[in-house]
């Protein structure tokens, strides 16, 4: 793994903005209280997505060859303690170790005693990847990859895991698949949208069509640019028509992965068949006003394992869950309960 120094990119009078310090001993409620200014779902998803100050995070950026001849880069966070656990941050579509759930995930965790490191999946670190496949739900090998890779460097050194949305998809399909083989000892998964096929139907009625819109546009984006340097194999004039998730999963995500279709994949890459095998103490965090799934998905306690535990809540958006009295001093739930959760796995303590 090569490794190379990343400048914070963000303006000086975002960065002067920092929150205060959490405390590692505050406590840490399973049950979520939305902010009363922010009780809305799309309020608690915009704001923890775009509005919220910068949490002053610092980056290191290491690359990550990958057995297939790609890379992904791996972003760690230059204030943590140089040794100790290392926990894995997985963002969400188009997301990466800039988002600000990620970047406060991050401090959260390095206060704690943590090693973050975000893996930014194929093409979403600012860097175009070197194939002309990129990532989607269900792609598990890059992360797996990646753990191999840590174990065998720092063997006594415990690590955990910490998925976003399409991230937390990834993070549930791989416990799933690896069971008590797997390389985390603990893990936590935020917002997944459980059944790809019903959270792509949700996401095209109503207002969440907006989300979809900027998210499928960004994704067009992303593919306009890449085949610009290479030859992407797909229907461009179906990728450019494209005004959904199902119709740029037909046209780009299947075909260029190895599925029939928008159908097969998301039946092989929702990683809800999964969640019976995992075996490794797991958190999941959902609001069931969650604007970018349907509730519907939210998996019954009754069917996971004793090691999984689930914690829903009425509000919260998507990977929001911001609480507090005032809004110029907001408390990020998500940011207080992981850390939390993960202190109390016996590895960690």
């Amino acid at each position: 793994m090569q490794q190379s120094a990343v400048p914070d990119t963000r303006p000086d009078a975002i960065r002067r903005r920092r929150p205060p310090e959490p405390s590692r001993r505050r406590s840490a409620p399973r049950t979520f209280v939305p902010a009363w200014w922010l009780r809305n779902r799309h309020a608690q998803t915009i704001f923890a997505g775009l509005l919220r100050p910068w949490p002053g995070v610092r980056y290191r950026r290491q690359r990550l060859e990958l057995p297939d001849g790609d890379f992904a880069d791996l972003d760690w966070a230059r204030d943590a303690r140089p040794a100790g656990p290392i926990a894995v941050l997985l963002p969400g579509l188009e997301g990466s170790s800039a988002s600000p759930y990620v970047a406060g995930m991050a401090r959260a965790l390095a206060l704690a005693g943590w090693r973050p490191v975000v893996l930014h999946f194929r093409g979403s670190s600012g860097r175009p990847n070197r194939r002309a496949v990129s990532y989607h739900s269900g792609w598990t090998g890059d992360l797996a990859h990646l753990l191999e890779r840590l174990a065998a460097r720092e063997p006594a050194t415990p690590l955990a895991a910490v998925g976003f949305s399409l991230g937390g998809n990834v993070l549930l399909k791989h416990l799933g698949e690896t069971g008590a083989g797997s390389r985390l000892a603990a893990a936590a998964a935020v917002s997944v949208p459980y059944e790809l096929d019903r959270c792509a139907a949700a996401m095209s009625r109503g207002w969440p069509r907006v989300y979809q819109r900027y998210l499928v546009g960004a994704l067009k984006r992303g593919l306009a640019e890449k085949r610009r340097r290479m030859a992407v194999p797909v229907d461009a004039r179906a990728a450019r028509a494209a005004r959904t998730f199902r119709a740029f999963d037909d046209a780009v995500t299947a075909p260029l992965h190895g599925f029939r279709d928008a159908a097969d994949y998301y039946a092989r890459a929702s990683c809800r068949p999964y969640l019976g095998a995992i075996r490794v103490p797991t958190l999941l965090v959902h609001a069931s006003d969650d604007p970018l799934t349907d509730p519907a998905v939210i998996p019954d306690p009754g069917e996971l394992p004793p090691v999984v535990r689930l914690e829903r809540s009425e509000r919260g958006g998507h990977v929001g869950f911001v609480a507090g009295p005032v809004p110029w001093r907001p408390r990020y739930h998500l940011e207080e309960r992981v850390p939390a959760w993960l202190e109390r796995i016996p590895d960690f303590g």
